[in-house]
C-alpha cells in the first residue's frame, strides 16, 4: 500500500490523536463480555510476503489461514470474482477464518456511488455470500478525490445497504473531516445505519486520523513504514485497543499493510503478541515455532 508513505518516517510525530469526544459514549462506557479479535494481512500471495512461506508450500491461502485468522481481501477491488471462487476459498479455510472483502473499483471509483451501481453491488454480494459464515466485513474504500459535495451519494448507499452484511466505510479526502458539519453528519449517518468508520494510521496522512467509531466494531487499516517507529505505533494502538474494549467494544478488525508487503507478517505476528498478553486474546502467533520470531523479542 502506498498510501501515505513517506521518504522520512523518522520526522513523523506518530502520536495517536485523542478519541473523537462521541466515540466512548458509541460504545456505551462498559466492559465488553466478548470481544472478537481479527489480525490479518492485506494479501496472501509469495509473490508479496516473501519468506512467509516454508518451501514447499503448495497452497499458499491454505497456509496463510492457519496462521491467522482473518485477511483484507484486496484482489476484490480490482476484479469481480464469481461465486465458485468464493466457494473455493471458503472450503480451503478452517472454521475461524473470516475474509474482509474490499468492495470493486468500480463501485468506489470509476461509478462512484451514482445510482449505476446497483446491479453491480448486486452482483458483487452474489459471489461474496458463498463465503457464508466467513464472510467477515465488506468494506468500501473511495477515492482520495471523492468530496463531501458528493454527500448524497453515500446517504443512498448507505441506506441502501443490506443490513444483514456488516459494512465499514472509509473517506480519503480532508473535507470529510476537517469540515465539523460534514463530518457529523457523515458520523450520524453511519451510526444510524450501523456502518463502521475505517480509521487509517497512514505515515503521510494525519489528517485522516479522525478515531470516531460508530458502532461496535473497530475497523483499522495500519499502514506501516517498514521504520523502526511501526512497532511502537503498535503499542500505542494496543493501549488505545484495550481502553475501547474496558469501555464496550465487540469486535476489533486489524489488518496490517506496509509499503514494502514481506514485512507485514512479522508487524502482526508483534502484534499479537501484545493483543495476547494486553487483551487476553488467545490468537495464534503465525509461524511461532520459526527462527523469525526471535527477531520480534
Amino acid at each position: 500500500m502506498k498510501f501515505g508513505s513517506v521518504d522520512n518516517p523518522s520526522d513523523i510525530d506518530f502520536t495517536l490523536p485523542a478519541d473523537h469526544p462521541d466515540t466512548l459514549k458509541v460504545l456505551q462506557n462498559k466492559p465488553s463480555e466478548r470481544c472478537n479479535v481479527f489480525v490479518g494481512c492485506a494479501k496472501w500471495n509469495k509473490a508479496d510476503l516473501k519468506g512467509f512461506y516454508p518451501r514447499g508450500t503448495k497452497d499458499e491461502l491454505e497456509y496463510y489461514s492457519r496462521q491467522f485468522n482473518s485477511i483484507e481481501l484486496n484482489a476484490t477491488f480490482y476484479r469481480i470474482f464469481p461465486p465458485e471462487q468464493f466457494a473455493k476459498w471458503y472450503d480451503k479455510t478452517p472454521d475461524n477464518f473470516k475474509f474482509f472483502p474490499k468492495l470493486n473499483q468500480e463501485i468506489s471509483h470509476w461509478k462512484r456511488l451514482s445510482d449505476a451501481i446497483t446491479p453491480i453491488v448486486d452482483n458483487y454480494l452474489y459471489s461474496a455470500v458463498n463465503l457464508k459464515e466467513k464472510l467477515g466485513c465488506v468494506f468500501l474504500q473511495m477515492h482520495n478525490n471523492f468530496a463531501p459535495k458528493d454527500f448524497n451519494r453515500v446517504v443512498n448507499f448507505a441506506e441502501s445497504w443490506p443490513k444483514e452484511i456488516p459494512l465499514a466505510m472509509e473517506f480519503r479526502h480532508t473535507n470529510w473531516y476537517n469540515d465539523k458539519a460534514v463530518a457529523e453528519d457523515l458520523y450520524q449517518l453511519l451510526e444510524a445505519n450501523n456502518i463502521s468508520n475505517i480509521i487509517v494510521d497512514s505515515a503521510g496522512r494525519r489528517d485522516i486520523m479522525h478515531m470516531r467509531l460508530t458502532n461496535s466494531r473497530a475497523f483499522v487499516r495500519y499502514v506501516g513504514a517498514n521504520h523502526q517507529s511501526d512497532y511502537a505505533r503498535l503499542d500505542d494502538w494496543v493501549e488505545r485497543l484495550k481502553l475501547w474494549k474496558a469501555n464496550g467494544i465487540e469486535e476489533i478488525d486489524f489488518f496490517v499493510h506496509q509499503n514494502i508487503e514481506k514485512e507485514s507478517p512479522l508487524l502482526s505476528a508483534y502484534l499479537i503478541k501484545q493483543l495476547n498478553a494486553e487483551l487476553g486474546t488467545h490468537l495464534k502467533i503465525p509461524n511461532d515455532d520459526s527462527d523469525r520470531q526471535q527477531k520480534l523479542l
